[in-house]
C-alpha cells in the first residue's frame, strides 16, 4: 500500500509499506480521505526524514477483528487516529464512529469537527442572544461560527485580515465583520480606548464593562490575532483560545489581561474517551441538519498524496479559495 513519510523541511514522498496487520480487536480501514490540518503545518515545515503526519481521517471497513462488535466491512466510519496519510490504518473500536447515510465522505472527517464542538461548548452563551466574537475566520473559526448561531448566540462579529475569509464568515453565520484595522475601537477594551471616557457604544457612557465583548474566541494561531482577541475581551469577560499555537512562543499584555479580570479557557481537547463521543455527536449534528458546516473542501482542493508539498503550500496561501484540503486515497 501507499504511505507517505516526510524526508525533511517541506519535503515528502510516498513509498510501498505492507498493509498492516491487525488484532482480534480492531478494525483494518481503507481510507477515502485524510484532512490537512494547520496544526500540522510547522511539524511539515520543520520536519525530520522519517516523520508521519495526518490525525483527521474516515474511509471504509476493509477488515473486523473477532472480538470487534458493532462494525461491519464496507462500513463508512471516522473517527481519532494517527499516521493517517496512507491507503489503509488500523483504528481502535473504542475510537471509530459511524459515518450516517446522508453525510457525504467529503464532510465526514469528524476529528477537527470534534475539536470544534468541544471548543465551542467551553464558551456557550450566558443568555441566548448574547453576542459572541471570532478572531480567525479560517476552518476552525468558520466552525465556530456555524456552532456559535447554532446555540443561540445573537450578534456575531468576525475578524480576518482577510477580505475572503469575512465573506465566508457571512455565509456561515456573522452578522458584522471586520478587519483588524476596521475595527470599532469600542471593541476594544485596551489601555488607549480606556483613556477615552466619552467612547460610548450604542448610546452608553463608556465604561468596562461596556466596551469589548464577554465571549471572544481565539482561532488565528498568531499572536497578533492572540492579542487582538485579549484587547477585545471586557471586564470580566472570557477568552477562549482554540487556536493551536506551536510554532514558538508567545508574547501577550498579560498586564492588561490581570486589569482586566478576564478568564481564558485552553479550548483544546486530551481526554480521548470524551472526544470519540463528540466524534459521533458531530456525525448526528451533521445528519440531521443541526450544524450545516458542509461543503468546505471543494475539488480544487482535494489532493493526491502525492500532492502533499503542495497541498500545505496552498493551505498557508489560501489559494484559490481554499478552506479546507482533503487528501484523497
Amino acid at each position: 500500500m501507499k504511505q507517505l513519510i516526510l524526508t525533511g523541511p517541506r519535503k515528502s514522498e510516498v513509498i510501498d509499506v505492507p498493509i498492516p496487520a491487525i488484532t482480534d480487536d480492531q478494525l483494518l480501514v481503507k481510507v477515502t480521505y485524510s484532512g490537512l490540518c494547520h496544526s500540522e503545518w510547522y511539524p511539515w515545515a520543520t520536519a525530520a526524514p522519517g516523520d508521519i503526519l495526518g490525525h483527521e481521517s474516515m474511509g471504509v471497513v476493509a477488515k473486523v477483528g473477532q472480538h470487534v462488535k458493532g462494525f461491519h466491512v464496507g462500513d463508512r466510519v471516522t473517527g481519532l487516529g494517527g499516521g493517517a496519510f496512507k491507503e489503509y490504518i488500523v483504528m481502535e473500536p473504542a475510537k471509530t464512529v459511524h459515518v450516517p447515510d446522508n453525510v457525504a465522505d467529503e464532510d465526514a472527517v469528524a476529528e477537527p469537527l470534534a475539536c470544534l464542538l468541544s471548543a465551542a461548548m467551553k464558551l456557550p452563551p450566558e443568555t441566548l442572544g448574547d453576542p459572541v466574537a471570532v478572531v480567525g475566520c479560517g476552518y476552525m473559526g468558520l466552525g465556530a461560527i456555524s456552532l456559535f448561531k447554532a446555540m443561540g448566540y445573537g450578534d456575531i462579529i468576525a475578524v480576518d485580515p482577510r477580505k475572503e475569509a469575512l465573506e465566508n464568515a457571512r455565509r456561515f453565520g456573522a452578522t458584522e465583520t471586520y478587519t483588524p484595522d476596521t475595527l470599532p475601537p469600542y471593541y476594544m477594551l485596551t489601555w488607549d480606548t480606556m483613556k477615552k471616557p466619552d467612547l460610548t457604544r450604542d448610546g452608553t457612557n463608556a465604561d468596562l464593562f461596556n466596551v469589548g465583548f464577554r465571549r471572544v474566541m481565539e482561532f488565528s494561531g498568531t499572536e497578533s490575532g492572540l492579542r487582538l482577541a485579549g484587547d477585545m475581551v471586557c471586564a470580566h469577560g472570557t477568552l477562549g483560545i482554540g487556536g493551536y499555537h506551536n510554532d514558538s512562543l508567545r508574547s501577550i499584555d498579560y498586564k492588561l489581561w490581570n486589569f482586566k479580570a478576564i478568564t481564558t479557557i485552553n479550548c483544546h481537547e486530551r481526554r480521548i474517551a470524551y472526544e470519540a463521543g463528540l466524534c459521533e455527536r458531530c456525525m448526528m449534528l451533521l445528519s440531521r441538519g443541526i450544524w450545516p458546516f458542509t461543503g468546505l473542501a471543494d475539488e480544487r482542493h482535494i489532493y493526491t498524496l502525492e500532492e502533499f508539498d503542495l497541498a500545505n503550500e496552498e493551505m498557508a496561501a489560501h489559494t484559490d479559495g481554499y478552506i479546507k484540503g482533503l487528501v484523497r486515497t
